[in-house]
Formats: structure tokens, sequence, C-alpha cells
């Protein structure tokens, strides 16, 4: 049975996507910062039938956490499948280039750049035992450079400093985490879920949360022919379903 670990996944996106992969036959260790709601999540996924899932304690803000959460996994399996960097945080609003003090800035670069940086390294090794690892980076379109120099993108005027930054940065590591790995078996891309209704934006994005843990999942469970270091947006490029940097 393939395993994955999925960080922030105890409610929203994180939680619908821990959901889909274990209809799809994974184990699932679900990720949360706070392990009560992290088993209340696991409760009502049992609730349904799911059983092949557990949690596990772990801020991405924490490295002290990050270590002690990989000490309870090795203790559970020596491999892991598949590794999902879902944790994110939108900061504090308004973010202008301009004015907001530096300290938000590294505030949300903290959650979703160096917490995903130290979270992948320390589970590489138990990457490194499965045929097939599979990384996927919950990014959003907002992180697209290209885009958002074009006036004409519908999402153009929406800049919020800190969080587009943090998004370009997650992009960027990536490409070169792609291109580190890329004479092995890993399969490292970035997902944009698209604009999706949750807690995250209060609920103000059209997409349902299904269809946005559909678009993780599809790359968590790429086969062996399946792309590596792609920035992957249905929201961005319908057409193609590839998003340019």
């Amino acid at each position: 049975m393939k395993t994955a670990l999925i960080t922030g996944a105890n409610k929203s996106i994180g939680f619908e996507t821990a959901r889909q992969l274990v209809q799809q036959g994974y184990f699932v260790y679900l990720g949360s910062r706070d392990i009560k709601k992290g088993q209340q999540a696991v409760s009502q996924l049992q609730a349904e039938g799911l059983h092949q899932v557990e949690p596990i304690e772990m801020d991405v803000d924490d490295m002290e956490s990050i270590k002690a959460a990989r000490e309870v996994l090795g203790q559970k399996t020596q491999v892991l499948d598949v590794l999902i960097n879902n944790a994110g945080i939108p900061g504090n609003f308004p973010q202008t280039a301009s004015e907001t003090d530096s300290s938000v800035f590294k505030q949300v670069f903290e959650t979703n750049f160096f917490g995903v940086i130290e979270v992948t390294q320390a589970f590489m090794d138990l990457l490194r035992q499965s045929p097939e690892p599979r990384i996927v980076n919950v990014t959003s379109g907002l992180g697209s450079l290209t885009l958002h120099s074009d006036p004409s993108w519908k999402y153009y005027e929406v800049k919020p400093a800190c969080y587009v930054s943090s998004k370009a940065a997650l992009n960027a590591y990536t490409i070169v985490l792609a291109h580190d790995l890329r004479d092995t078996s890993f399969k490292i891309n970035a997902v944009d879920p698209g604009y999706t209704a949750t807690d995250f934006n209060n609920h103000s994005g059209p997409g349902t949360v299904a269809d946005a843990a559909a678009r993780v999942v599809k790359a968590a469970v790429l086969g062996p022919d399946g792309p590596t270091g792609q920035f992957f947006s249905d929201d961005n490029a319908p057409e193609t379903g590839i998003s340019p940097w």
C-alpha cells in the first residue's frame, strides 16, 4: 500500500485531498498543527468508512515539530511515496509592496516557502525509499510572474505582495528541486488548486474543494511517464493545464 503525507490537512483542500487519496487506496498521514483538530478530521473520515488514515502533529513553522513528526512517521513506515506540501497562509491584509512591514513578508515566507523546504528535506530519506516518489507543492495562480506582468490577465489587479512573493518563490523552489532530482524516479510539481471557496479566502472563490483536491491528487498519483518540474493550473491555462511561470 502506498503512503502519503499531507501538511495542513485537517480542513479544506488538504482534508479533501486526504479523503480522495484514501479512496484511491493510499494510506494517508494527515498532518495538522493542532493534533486535536487532526484527530477530529481523521474521525470524520473513519465515520465515512475511510480507515487508512492517521493524524500526525506537525507545525511547518517549527523545525523541532517537523523533526518530531519525522521521528513519529519513521516508527510507522520506512517508505513515503507522496509528500503534499499543502499548508499555507495568506498573511494579514492589505499587503502592498511599498508599505507592508518586512515582518509580514517573513511570517508568510516562513510557512509558504521555508516550511516547504524544511518539511521536504526532513522526509527526503523516506521518499527516496519509494520506487516512484512524488512531491506536490500546492501553490497559487497568483505565483505566476508572467501573468502578473500581463495587464489582460483576469487577476492582474490582485497583487497581495507577501502572498504573491511567497508563492513565486515556492514555484522557483519546485523547479530547482525537480532539476536536482531529474535523474531519479521523483516527480515534483507545483499545483494551483484554483480559486476555491475555503476559509483561506472567506469562501469567496467560485471553485469547489472537491475539484481543487482532484487537481492536487492528479499530480500525486502521476505514473512513471508523467511530467516533473511543471506548474499545473486549470484556472490559468484551461486548455493545456500548464501555467506560465
